[in-house]
């Protein structure tokens, strides 16, 4: 395989898939990366945006108590939940949310996963301003945030979880853009209970071209990740 530069990955826009089909896409692209570089050669880095049907996640340090209602009543209401091995805690997944998985390799871009996660919120943050919304991070609390610091107001735009072997990531982010948000109101979002979740329509008054966002979300990491 022809060695890559920094700069450079695959990108993938699934559009609507079942949470399931695109967590075994993701496992088999990870673990053929992992296994390229103990073979000794450079993997391939991939990007994929996903939108989901409504589901729920929970990371392999996630408390349970934060699912606000029995497993059984999300079963009757069509919503599954997956114990899946990133990091955070519990979060949705669904309809109107771009679903970000960058199965890349943190060696080609000279970087750690606590630069890596600074810079998917940087993306996101980006991203977000082009509509005029000033996202920030929140100490101690991954993911990008409006009023971080403004008790009663401050609320979560973008959830990020990660999981990385051998610097290889996978899972990624998850950013409201025309999100049902009741759907949160199942669970306490990434275990915080006092904080709140927002959406792009939400602060705008408006539903958003999920198309356009994407392509502009695309664009923002090529820049950032290609500035490495």
């Amino acid at each position: 395989m022809p060695h890559l530069s920094r700069a450079e990955y695959t990108y993938q826009d699934c559009g609507r898939i079942d949470y399931e089909s695109a967590l075994n896409l993701q496992r088999d692209l990870f673990t053929q990366a992992v296994d390229t570089k103990l073979e000794g050669h450079t993997p391939e880095n991939t990007l994929l945006f996903c939108e989901h049907e409504p589901v729920l996640t929970l990371g392999k340090h996630g408390h349970e108590e934060n699912l606000l209602l029995p497993e059984q009543l999300l079963k009757n209401r069509g919503i599954r939940l997956y114990h899946i091995e990133r990091g955070g805690d519990i979060t949705f997944h669904g309809p109107g949310q771009i679903t970000g998985y960058p199965i890349f390799d943190l060696e080609q871009y000279g970087i750690g996963l606590r630069t890596y996660i600074e810079i998917l919120e940087q993306c996101i943050i980006d991203l977000i301003a082009i509509f005029g919304l000033k996202g920030e991070r929140s100490a101690g609390a991954s993911g990008v945030w409006l009023d971080p610091d403004i008790p009663g107001r401050a609320r979560k735009i973008c959830a990020i979880g990660v999981k990385s072997s051998r610097h290889v990531t996978m899972h990624g982010f998850a950013l409201n853009v025309n999100t049902d948000l009741d759907y949160f109101k199942l669970i306490n979002p990434c275990g915080f209970s006092d904080r709140g979740v927002t959406s792009i329509a939400q602060e705008l008054g408006r539903e958003q071209d999920f198309i356009l966002v994407k392509q502009q979300l695309e664009a923002i990491f090529r820049r950032n990740f290609g500035a490495l």
